[in-house]
């Protein structure tokens, strides 16, 4: 086995192999991948967070790179038929350029959006932000990791002043005597995972889930707390207020390495159980054991994930167990902590290096003065020709092809008509634009929606590094190159920056070449990756940031000695709950909540043409309590109409005893009239600007 790839393979050759990872979630899983005759296949790899084991979607991911959807040459929409019609390079890029000056010579630079994804290379992630600010120096751009983990990273960095997913290894998680999901359902979304809850267990320690359903993680655990959708604020706050009466508050450690307790102590001093059982369902034994479980272990850790993040109030509810976790004095004791676990495949390092709205690469603010002229220096820019901050990825969305906003979109690696809340309204003011280019390897339901469809490498066609849930930067390599007529989401900024004559230093198409430049980008800021280098990642299994120097250790675990607060202390915030943005009523009596499925991922796009995974999973359904499909008359698989306010989807019913009677659920990985976002809300986080996915009214009603 290499870790670099050898020339293209043909019949009759050596088989060859390379060590990467799989494209899909955050876990980033170790996998090597042989090629012989043509033919891909996975092998296991042991690798420290997987251990050689995979989920079914890794396992089959080498079915996209020869599938017969893949698209290899550029696409044009004709004027005349409104038709996507096969085109040249030349011809596709001509079309970007003229267009794009079009629209800003009409309507100002602003006048032109970039959107990103959460599953592009740190190297494309960065490339795309400089591309933006650059070449197009526009102040619009944001990315789709802004609907995964926006409102964890946002608690996180008011709390600890830095944001990273796991602040320790994934290996922390089989080691703690108490374990505490809230809002996460790994056994689905990152089936990997689930090994180290299995040695967790198997050590005797305890496991406790918060979720409104009965799920596959669910049914593993020693207690399954089930509230309200909405609620899980109230939940955490009584949580803090039973270890604060029975004593199990760590007072040296809120003493001496915290600020602002006292403002919390009397915020859930109102939040008796029986107060919390009655918002969220929940009993008050639960809650108490709960409590007592986390104050009374050795080693205790705390985990959210979108369950409790996608909502209007998802900061404040991420900052009550938070709160929790400092109370009881975990962050930074060896073997405890809280963390999040990110979803998207490099959604810690995509927004790290520029995705977003408001930052420039390392984590820098993009209004901070002393940032902007870094960053600058390194793209050979005057720092006043920066654009500033742009808005947050749904306000992005529903401005476009308005007065008030972006004329044009390019878009790369992401799937917003699928995606995005209130997914028509989205799909509407994409029609709106004047123009649209998506850079995709699959027709999504997003590139059929353009003018420009531009195909792109895969996974395994490109070098690059990722960085996965738990900070550990790894490195992508290429097994083959792309197919004839495809280039890389590089190759493609750099073309564009070249024909927009972008300013200041050529961006490179290399992409160790552009690792190296966001290397010294990153220098000095909250995710510092100066010291990390492909050469250190090879040789080791994956690097932790921040590593400043080249010779300095990496940082696997963080918090031992200091928080990144100016003090080193971490921040209590008190925080209230209040009500989701919508509330049930007579027209619409039901609360809805979206999620994933395990043979499926995010939008669907490659997923759904994987023949495996298609059988597994094969249409969307909405999870009903068999008391409400009595009282509606729908039987197991009839379909069934799901309606709020903003629009409406069918599906399946799949009748369940493990959801609430008061609840509806459905998978939001398909488009067309099983889009669940239809009827999402997308009323958004003040602070992160997360749109409410996991609670919004709806009545339900046969097809």
């Amino acid at each position: 086995m290499t870790d670099g790839a050898r020339p293209a393979t043909r019949p009759g050759r050596e088989p060859r192999e390379v060590a990467t990872h799989c494209p899909y979630c955050a876990l980033q899983c170790g996998m090597v991948l042989r090629e012989e005759d043509d033919a891909v296949s996975v092998l296991p790899r042991q690798f420290p967070t997987n251990r050689g084991g995979l989920c079914q979607k890794g396992w089959t991911a080498p079915e996209l790179l020869s599938h017969p959807e893949r698209l290899t040459t550029p696409l044009l929409r004709d004027p005349a038929t409104g038709e996507l019609r096969p085109a040249t390079w030349e011809a596709a890029l001509d079309r970007i350029t003229t267009g794009l000056r079009e629209v800003q010579e009409k309507h100002g630079r602003d006048a032109v959006a970039v959107f990103g994804g959460g599953g592009l290379t740190n190297e494309k992630a960065y490339a795309l932000g400089r591309f933006a600010r650059v070449a197009l120096r526009t102040r619009h751009i944001d990315y789709n990791g802004r609907f995964c983990m926006s409102s964890a990273a946002a608690a996180g960095m008011r709390a600890f002043g830095v944001d990273r997913g796991l602040p320790f290894p994934l290996s922390d998680l089989g080691r703690a005597d108490t374990l505490l999901l809230v809002g996460a359902n790994p056994a689905e979304t990152m089936p990997p995972l689930v090994r180290w809850l299995t040695e967790q267990r198997e050590r005797g320690g305890k496991l406790i889930v918060i979720d409104p359903r009965v799920t596959a993680t669910t049914r593993q655990a020693d207690l399954h707390l089930q509230p309200l959708p909405g609620t899980d604020l109230a939940v955490a706050s009584a949580l803090l207020h039973i270890a604060l009466t029975e004593g199990y508050v760590d007072g040296d450690y809120v003493a001496t390495r915290t600020s602002g307790f006292t403002a919390v102590r009397r915020t859930v001093a109102g939040w008796w159980p029986a107060r919390a059982e009655a918002l969220s369902g929940v009993p008050v034994a639960d809650l108490e054991e709960t409590a007592r479980a986390l104050g009374t272990a050795e080693r205790a850790i705390i985990l959210t994930a979108r369950g409790a993040e996608q909502h209007a109030k998802g900061v404040d509810t991420v900052t009550g167990f938070v709160n929790l976790a400092l109370a009881l004095g975990l962050p930074g004791r060896p073997g405890s902590g809280y963390g999040c676990l990110t979803g998207q495949g490099n959604g810690q390092g995509g927004r790290e290096h520029g995705q977003k709205a408001d930052q420039l690469p390392g984590y820098r603010k993009i209004d901070d003065l002393e940032a902007r002229a870094h960053v600058a220096r390194v793209w050979g820019v005057p720092a006043d020709e920066l654009p500033g901050p742009g808005v947050p990825a749904y306000q992005l969305l529903d401005s476009l092809g308005t007065d008030q906003g972006p004329r044009a979109l390019l878009v790369f690696g992401s799937n917003p008509v699928v995606s995005a809340p209130r997914a028509a309204r989205v799909e509407g003011r994409l029609r709106d634009l004047d123009l649209l280019v998506v850079a995709d390897f699959l027709l999504s339901e997003t590139a059929a929606l353009a003018d420009v469809v531009l195909p792109t490498a895969q996974w395994a066609e490109e070098d690059g590094t990722m960085t996965n849930l738990e900070g550990r930067v790894l490195r992508r390599r290429a097994l083959r190159p792309p197919p004839s007529g495809v280039r890389t989401d590089l190759e493609i900024l750099a073309a564009l920056a070249d024909r927009l004559r972008s300013p200041g230093r050529r961006p490179s198409d290399d992409p160790r070449v552009v690792f190296t430049e966001l290397r010294r980008a990153s220098a000095g800021g909250i995710a510092d990756y100066a010291g990390i280098s492909w050469d250190r990642i090879d040789a080791a299994d994956g690097v932790f940031w921040p590593c400043p120097d080249d010779e300095g250790p990496d940082s696997p675990r963080l918090f031992a000695d200091r928080f990144a607060t100016p003090d080193g202390l971490a921040r209590f915030h008190p925080v209230e709950h209040r009500p989701a943005a919508e509330e049930v009523c007579a027209d619409y009596p039901l609360h809805f909540t979206t999620g994933r499925v395990l043979a499926q991922y995010q939008s669907g796009t490659q997923t759904r043409r994987v023949a495996a995974l298609r059988r597994a999973a094969p249409e969307a359904f909405v999870e009903l309590h068999p008391d409400l499909a009595e009282r509606l008359g729908v039987a197991d698989g009839e379909p069934v109409r799901v309606l709020s306010r903003r629009g409406e989807f069918e599906a399946p019913a799949r009748l369940s005893p493990g959801i609430r009677p008061d609840t509806v659920f459905a998978p939001f990985h398909w488009g067309g009239r099983a889009r669940a976002n239809s009827v999402t809300n997308d009323a958004v986080d003040p602070i992160s600007g997360m749109p409410e996915f996991k609670i919004c009214a709806v009545r339900v009603e046969k097809a």
